[in-house]
């Protein structure tokens, strides 16, 4: 039986691991060496890899959008809050390596955690769009079409397409994302950020 103070602990550097070096080529073995513990500590963290990689992706995408959304909350101009959001996105996705981030989406478990995510950011965008024109600081336009822009963008980004055209970063091109929006839904009112 592991502790609980331990048992965070030992959770926390199998993240750095693979959020560093992706999951798929580092085996159970290979964890609890670098861990300092033993298999059968490691598996009462998880009851198999693929455990631990769900729990770890899961966590991952938990604690970014807590920092997102604490950041967000911060900010008191709701024509920020969106560059604030996806500069967050992007933030969290430098956290990760492209292994990581190619084993994700490469495998289907994890891919769904990401692909919810990912829609859950566009609701999330729709929401502040809608909020900003409420408040008159983005010019009256479809919200949910402009959030659906963002989640063609984002699954552009997960494949890889957009990425690769552009020799962008996930993390790089979240935060430009986040620019172009405010751009264009700017109502011309106020100092632009």
């Amino acid at each position: 039986m592991v502790d609980t103070r331990r048992r965070d602990e030992l959770l926390r550097q199998a993240e750095a691991i693979i959020l560093a070096e992706g999951f798929t080529a580092v085996t159970m073995d290979e964890l609890a060496q670098r861990l300092g513990c033993s298999k059968a500590t490691l598996y009462s963290l998880a009851s198999t890899k693929e455990q631990l990689v769900l729990a770890v992706t899961r966590a991952f995408f938990r604690e970014a959008t807590a920092e997102i959304e604490q950041a967000v909350q911060a900010e008191p101009d709701p024509r920020q809050r969106i560059r604030v959001y996806l500069a967050g996105v992007g933030t969290a996705m430098r956290r990760h390596s492209h292994a990581f981030y190619d084993d994700m989406v490469g495998y289907e478990p994890t891919a769904q955690i990401y692909r919810k995510n990912s829609a859950a950011a566009a609701q999330r965008v729709h929401e502040m769009i809608e909020e900003g024109v409420e408040t008159g600081v983005f010019r009256a336009l479809n919200g949910h079409f402009a959030a659906q822009v963002v989640a063609v963008t984002i699954d552009a980004v997960q494949s890889g397409v957009l990425l690769e055209r552009t020799g962008l970063t996930a993390g790089d091109a979240f935060s430009e994302l986040g620019d172009l929006l405010i751009d264009g839904l700017s109502s011309g009112q106020g100092t632009p950020g």
